[in-house]
């Protein structure tokens, strides 16, 4: 039990301070992480990203703290005393602070609160951009040849100070680096202050601007040009000073903006449960992944045509699998009836391709056929020169579905049952407008779209009548035929199709597509 000020006890929570990182959300440690998925109220700033407060419980409080320059939502004293109401409701917190807490993050302030007021509390360190956004533009801080020593320098100090605590005389004399942070707008200042007290005007410097993120931009001169060419290149906060012999390393080794998707705001539309692995392929590749799912899996509406078919499964001579999706609904319903895998056995399993297959696999049931084209068309081929006549054939696969297959399949003289095990709809809720207001602004660059109700939901939702307007320069991607075909019956024009029908395929697609575009179609 602890006790406030009035010597009224409580229980108190426990409040974590945790770095958020330099803005790469992969950046961010395992146990920052963890705590922001069990936390109670998220307290978060400016600089700690959506991908991070997404992680939260659905019942988690969120709460939105940021400072952009002279910008403050709320007070210092605001937040601290927010932190320690929180905890006194015995609630979990995590306070999520860009960067370090500890470095120019208040996080010393904040802590001296919680231990004034009785509440317990724990530092979960974060990667600082101070060291990470030079780093992602190709600037190692110390080198044995070129410095020894770093120094981190706060370019706003506490505007209430008497004095400046920074000595520019020592600082003009370090033979190592110096990198500022929060200093954009004072940028001038301090390179003028720096070769007043003697530094060479030539020295290297640099300013990396959304270190670590699809928006960064990197500029490299001298400390006599940086204010100059900067305000040119229109680089403004956040970003990252750096000064000494070390910036001008960064034409050698520089690497992140190299990337080929570097800069691109790539749109997913693909269901929230099943993007993870195109938006990480999008960020491992440099560009920013933004997730619009414009369809949701629901269960159909009656399970009785299913369940007679898992009843009946013995008298099946094949289980043809089009999705992954057919694939988890059907087993899902197949083990909540039978208890065991084991009872799917008699007819023999086909896929559509290798990323269903592979779903088949991992609950332990082999696949006998796969698709060389992983389409419809692709299975039919398979089939072709097969036993049908009279053979029993299941298809589990969405409500709304292409009837190329099944009639093919009839034609050959096959017994089809196809069955709905799922269906697609448009999600509840989902929040259009940021969406509709980059498009707008022609801040998206590409659109995914991995199935044709992807591409329907999504015209759905723009609405037909905007659609020429709002995909004007924009870079539709298609995973394969069918989908580009409903786009284009749709009114939308598909600059890149997968040549193989998968994730991977997409992406390489895009990236190909770049490589021959040089000047993205957004900037045409």
């Amino acid at each position: 039990m602890a006790q406030d000020v009035t010597g009224k006890q409580f229980s108190p929570g426990v409040v974590y301070l945790a770095g958020a990182g330099p803005g790469d959300p992969e950046l961010i440690t395992l146990k920052a992480q963890q705590k922001i998925k069990t936390a109670d109220v998220i307290i978060y700033d400016y600089l700690a990203g959506h991908e991070l407060t997404s992680l939260a419980r659905p019942d988690a409080e969120l709460i939105y703290v940021g400072k952009t320059g002279s910008q403050h939502t709320m007070k210092q004293s605001e937040i601290n005393a927010l932190l320690v109401e929180k905890a006194r409701e015995g609630k979990t917190v995590v306070r999520l602070k860009g960067g370090d807490p500890f470095l120019f993050g208040r996080g010393g302030e904040e802590a001296e609160e919680l231990v004034a007021a009785g509440i317990p509390f724990e530092i979960i360190p974060g990667v600082t951009s101070a060291i990470a956004a030079p780093a992602y533009a190709g600037i190692p801080v110390t080198h044995r040849e070129h410095a020894s020593m770093v120094t981190f320098v706060t370019g706003h100090e506490n505007p209430e100070k008497e004095n400046s605590a920074i000595n520019w005389d020592v600082l003009a004399r370090s033979p190592g680096t110096l990198v500022f942070l929060m200093g954009m707008k004072n940028l001038t200042e301090i390179c003028n202050n720096l070769i007043s007290c003697g530094m060479e005007e030539k020295t290297p410097a640099a300013v990396v601007q959304w270190g670590t993120t699809p928006r960064q931009q990197s500029l490299v001169a001298t400390l006599g040009d940086l204010p100059d060419r900067a305000e040119k290149r229109g680089i403004k906060a956040p970003a990252v000073i750096v000064v000494g012999a070390v910036a001008s390393l960064s034409d050698r080794l520089a690497w992140f903006e190299t990337k080929p998707l570097f800069g691109k705001n790539i749109l997913v539309t693909r269901t929230r449960e099943q993007s993870g692995k195109l938006t990480a392929k999008i960020r491992e590749l440099g560009g920013q992944p933004i997730l619009f799912p414009t369809i949701v899996i629901r269960d159909p509406d009656d399970f009785s045509a299913l369940d007679d078919s898992i009843r009946n499964i013995q008298t099946y001579d094949w289980i043809v699998f089009t999705s992954v999706n057919g694939v988890e609904r059907f087993m899902t319903r197949f083990l909540r009836l039978t208890q065991d895998i084991r009872e799917l056995k008699g007819p023999k399993i086909a896929a559509i391709g290798p990323v269903t297959a592979a779903a088949v696999a991992e609950r332990g049931v082999k696949v006998e056929l796969t698709a060389d084209i992983f389409v419809a068309e692709g299975l039919i081929e398979a089939f072709r020169g097969l036993p049908l006549q009279g053979r029993k054939i299941l298809i589990p696969r969405a409500e709304k579905a292409r009837d190329a297959l099944p009639l093919a399949l009839m034609t050959a003289g096959a017994q089809v049952n196809v069955v709905g095990v799922y269906r697609t709809d448009k999600p509840d809720n989902l929040d259009c407008a940021p969406i509709l207001e980059m498009l707008e602004h022609k801040a998206i660059h590409a659109v995914t779209f991995t199935s044709s109700s992807t591409v329907s939901h999504f015209v759905e939702i723009v609405g037909a009548e905007r659609l020429g307007e709002l995909m004007e320069g924009v870079t539709a991607a298609s995973i394969g035929p069918v989908t580009t075909e409903t786009a284009r019956r749709l009114g939308l024009r598909v600059a890149v199709e997968a040549r193989q029908y998968t994730i991977d395929g997409l992406v390489n697609a895009m990236v190909e597509y770049y490589k021959r575009d040089a000047t993205p179609q957004k900037d045409q």
